[in-house]
């Protein structure tokens, strides 16, 4: 079997992963990088201790599907509007592939305020009482309780 090298990385995972590896070299003599984090899957997963992925592509994703919803309808839809589509369109993009980690409760928490942060934009306070009562009013669920609700419908 052909290996595309420059679709092909190496990572290591375990609490040998920041010692250095030996080169790897394909059949044909190209050498494989080891690298500290890659993408599959639309995932990025990291090197550490235990197999974890890196949130930073994920929200900064979801930013980016939250202001294209805030630049379209900002001043022409309801706050109510505005935050069903951000739930229904933008939070899978934030929660996409998941499920199959083992996320600690620090990256939940950093999923939670991310989705509070855009709470507070499109109602316009820094107070999240303010933000937690509107969730609570419109039935919304934070990012790690979704993640929860998604584990055990499997």
């Amino acid at each position: 079997m052909s290996i595309n090298v420059k679709k092909s990385s190496c990572i290591r995972i375990g609490h040998r992963h920041s010692v250095t590896c030996a080169s790897i070299t394909t059949c044909q003599g190209q050498p494989l990088h080891w690298v500290s984090e890659f993408r599959y899957l639309g995932v990025f997963i990291v090197s550490s201790r235990s197999f974890k992925c890196s949130l930073t592509y994920a929200k900064r994703s979801f930013y980016a599907a939250v202001n294209g919803v805030f630049g379209k309808l900002r001043n022409l839809a309801s706050e109510e509007v505005i935050l069903e589509l951000v739930r229904t369109k933008c939070t899978p993009v934030l929660l996409y592939g998941l499920e199959c980690f083992q996320l600690a409760k620090a990256d939940l928490r950093s999923l939670d305020f991310t989705f509070n942060r855009v709470c507070m934009k499109l109602v316009k306070t820094g107070s999240i009482d303010v933000v937690k009562d509107c969730q609570s009013y419109f039935a919304i669920d934070l990012p790690s309780c979704d993640l929860k609700k998604g584990r055990i419908s499997l």
